[in-house]
C-alpha cells in the first residue's frame, strides 16, 4: 500500500522505489532476483512495474497473494484518474472554463519527451540500438494504426535476437509449461472481442479495447499513450485532444501506474451516460488494461528459470527496448502537432522537461505549478 500511494515517475522510476522498499527495508528478495523479474516482464507485453510487482507477490505467496497486489498497487491511482474525469464532465456540464488547464496538455508533451530521453539514454547503447529506434519513430509517423506499435517492437526484437552470440553461454534447463494462464488469457481476448462485436455494448467494447492494447503493448504506459491516442481520440473521437493530454498530464503526476489513464479514458467514453455507466466505464477499462500483463506474467514465471538460458531471449531486450524508445519520442511529435503553435506553448513544453532533467521537483508539483499559472493567466 505505501508504494501504491509513494511511488511517482513511471517504470523506469518505480524500480528505484522498487529496490528501496522490497530489497533494502523489506528484505523480500535480492536486488538481483529484483531486476531478472523486472527483466523479464519487460519481455512481456503490458504495464512492467505492475507485473513486476504481482510476479514478486507470487513468488512471496502464490495467485492470492500476487492478485492482492495487483488490487491495492492499481485501486489509488485508478480511483484518482475515475475522480478527475468525473470532475471535469461536472465542469463542462455547468459550462466552467476548462482554461486553467491550458497549459496541461503543452507540459504532458514534456513528460512524454522526458520519458523518450530517459529511456533512450538508459537502454540504447549500441549502433543497431539506436538504428531500430530511429527506425521505430519515424514509420510510426506514416503508419497511423494501433497494430503497427506491437508490430514495431516485435520486428525490432527479432532483428537484435540475431545477436545472440554476444551474450554468454549458460547450461539449458529443460522447459516444463504449465498453459493454464496462457488459456486464460487467450480465452478472456476471444470471448471480449465475441461478446463485443455481437452486443456492441459500450462497456463491454471498452473492455475488449483495452485488453487488447494490454495484450499488445511492450514498455508500459508511455508506449501505451501514442496508441490510445491514435484509437481513442484520432479513429473513434471519445475524447478531445485537450481532454486526453489533460487526463495523461494528471496520470504523469499522481503515484501508482500510468496504466491507471484507462480509467480516465473509459469514464469520459461513457460521458452523458450517467455516472453509474461511467463508474462502470472506468473500472472495465482499468481491468481490461491490467489483467492480460497480470495473466501472461503468470504464465510466464514458471518456467523463466528455463528459457532465460536462451542467449536468443536476453538479446531481443536490445530491440525490444530501442523501438520503446523511438515510438516514444514519436508520440512527442505526435501529441506535440494539435497544440497552440505560440510562446507558451514552446515555454511549457521545454520548461517541463528541464525541471523534470535538472531538479528534483515532484511530477505532481510541476503539474500543479502549471494549473496555478494557468488559472493566474
Amino acid at each position: 500500500m505505501m508504494l501504491s500511494v509513494t511511488t511517482f515517475g513511471g517504470p523506469q522510476a518505480h524500480i528505484a522505489h522498487f529496490l528501496r522498499v522490497l530489497v533494502n527495508k523489506r528484505n523480500y528478495l535480492s536486488e538481483e532476483d529484483l531486476m531478472e523479474i523486472n527483466s523479464l516482464c519487460q519481455v512481456l507485453p503490458g504495464p512492467t512495474s505492475t507485473q513486476t510487482l504481482t510476479a514478486i507477490g507470487y513468488r512471496i505467496g502464490g495467485p492470492n497473494l500476487a492478485y492482492l497486489t495487483l488490487l491495492v498497487w492499481m485501486m489509488p491511482a485508478v480511483l484518482i484518474m475515475t475522480a478527475a474525469a468525473l470532475l471535469i464532465e461536472e465542469f463542462q456540464g455547468r459550462g466552467v472554463s476548462l482554461e486553467f488547464t491550458r497549459f496541461v496538455p503543452a507540459m504532458a508533451v514534456g513528460f512524454v519527451s522526458y520519458s523518450a530521453y530517459t529511456m533512450s539514454i538508459k537502454t540504447v547503447h549500441t549502433k543497431t540500438g539506436i538504428f531500430l529506434m530511429i527506425l521505430a519513430g519515424v514509420l510510426s509517423y506514416f503508419v497511423r494504426s494501433p497494430f503497427y506499435y506491437p508490430v514495431a517492437i516485435l520486428l525490432s526484437g527479432i532483428v537484435t535476437a540475431f545477436k545472440y552470440k554476444a551474450q554468454p553461454k549458460e547450461e539449458k534447463i529443460p522447459i516444463r509449461i504449465s498453459w493454464a494462464n496462457f488459456i486464460l488469457w487467450a480465452g478472456v481476448l476471444v470471448v471480449a472481442a465475441a461478446l463485443g462485436g455481437i452486443t456492441h455494448f459500450l462497456p463491454v467494447r471498452l473492455f475488449e479495447n483495452f485488453y487488447r492494447n494490454g495484450s499488445l503493448i511492450f514498455g508500459g504506459g508511455q508506449v501505451l499513450t501514442p496508441l490510445l491516442y491514435t484509437e481513442f481520440v484520432e479513429l473513434k473521437h471519445y475524447l478531445t485532444s485537450r481532454e486526453f493530454l489533460s487526463g495523461y498530464a494528471i496520470a504523469q503526476s499522481i503515484p501508482g501506474p500510468v496504466f491507471a489513464f484507462s480509467a480516465f479514458i473509459g469514464a469520459l467514453s461513457m460521458e452523458g451516460h450517467g455516472v453509474m455507466a461511467q463508474l462502470a466505464g472506468a473500472l472495465l477499462s482499468a481491468a481490461g488494461i491490467f489483467l492480460p500483463g497480470t495473466f501472461l506474467i503468470f504464465f510466464l514465471i514458471r518456467f523463466w528459470e528455463s528459457i532465460k538460458k536462451y542467449r536468443a531471449v536476453r538479446a531481443s531486450l536490445e530491440g525490444i527496448t530501442a523501438a520503446s524508445a523511438g515510438l516514444v519520442a514519436a508520440a512527442a511529435v505526435f501529441l506535440f502537432q494539435p497544440l497552440d503553435n505560440n510562446l507558451a506553448t514552446y515555454g511549457f513544453t521545454i520548461g517541463t522537461f528541464a525541471l523534470l532533467a535538472f531538479t528534483r521537483i515532484p511530477s505532481g508539483l510541476i503539474i500543479i505549478m502549471g494549473l496555478v499559472m494557468g488559472w493566474i493567466v
